[in-house]
């Protein structure tokens, strides 16, 4: 009697397992950092909107590249588990899988210019396998980030821009934009780099010791995760800052951006439909809808800076 009952739970149990679909979710960095903690969280609530939860219906298989050299192996890692569609947060996690797979499904997240990387044809029509959610957007974005520094700090001529190079974001960027915006703004703009967290503590001293007014992170997994670090290093190095991400709003002076939280949750929609039959190249690449302006009064204070009232109406949250 007892084989009988196994012979018929054993298959109900296999078409169980079977008929959950699975994900590929590719990060690079440590997996440690409470703000990327947060964007997978903000994922997994993306896609529970539609009916899938991890674990029930779903398996999501988290690689996270840690240190860099380990990348091509979280890579393969992931591709020999053919997953049924491949999550990218960041233009170097979208590049690695694009480059890796032509058959899988890709939805990139938070990547400035996928178009210019090479990841998609067109924002309307992408083309290929991947698709997902950009941050570019018009008028010269970098450039709104500057004004805001140089309104916290008037007469600001010089400004640091921390950068990675490994990032293929920031290498295209620097190449075209940033010589045109120093003309343009009539600033000197100087980079310092940093590809590991111990860099970071280099490239603020470098910034400071070059006599910088103030410093923007340009936004990258790097600086993303390891928020704590270079909120303590601009504090202590004096240097007003700019952030890209939200989370850097606590400590931080200033945040200027995409919200990232949102750019995750709509990931869930892309998800939902490629599961669902719908193809990459159908998805057109999204922008961003929401944007972040927020002001830390208690650290514009500790730096001796006057907001001004202007700045002040214009932000979505003051924090005091």
């Amino acid at each position: 009697m007892a084989g009988t009952v196994a012979l018929l739970v054993l298959p109900w149990r296999s078409l169980a397992q079977a008929a959950r679909r699975r994900i590929g979710f590719l990060a690079v960095g440590d997996g440690s950092g409470q703000a990327l903690n947060q964007a997978e969280r903000v994922f997994l609530d993306g896609l529970r909107n539609h009916g899938w939860i991890d674990g029930k219906n779903l398996t999501i298989e988290y690689r996270f590249s840690h240190p860099p050299d380990r990348l091509s192996a979280s890579v393969a890692e992931l591709i020999a588990l053919h997953p049924d569609v491949l999550i990218a947060p960041g233009p170097k996690a979208a590049v690695a899988l694009k480059s890796a797979t032509g058959t899988i499904p890709i939805v990139f997240v938070a990547v400035a210019d996928p178009v210019g990387l090479g990841l998609v044809q067109s924002l309307s029509r992408p083309g290929g396998n991947i698709t997902g959610l950009a941050t570019m957007v018009p008028d010269d974005f970098v450039a709104k980030r500057l004004e805001i520094l140089r309104e916290l700090v008037p007469g600001a001529s010089k400004i640091a821009l921390l950068v990675n190079p490994d990032n293929p974001m920031h290498r295209l960027y620097f190449a075209e934009e940033i010589p045109r915006m120093a003309r343009k703004l009539g600033i000197a703009l100087l980079t310092v780099e940093a590809t590991t967290a111990d860099e970071l503590d280099v490239a603020f001293a470098s910034a400071a010791a070059q006599h910088a007014d103030g410093i923007i992170d340009f936004g990258d997994p790097l600086t993303y995760v390891q928020a704590p670090r270079i909120i303590a290093l601009a504090a202590k190095y004096h240097l007003p800052a700019n952030y890209l991400f939200r989370h850097f709003a606590n400590g931080g002076l200033s945040v200027y951006g995409a919200d990232t939280g949102d750019l995750f949750r709509r990931a869930g929609d892309y998800v939902n439909k490629i599961l669902k039959g719908a193809k990459p190249s159908d998805l057109p690449v999204e922008r961003p809808t929401k944007f972040d302006l927020v002001i830390n009064m208690k650290t514009a204070k500790a730096l001796g800076l006057t907001v001004p009232p202007s700045l002040l109406i214009r932000a979505d949250e003051v924090i005091e």
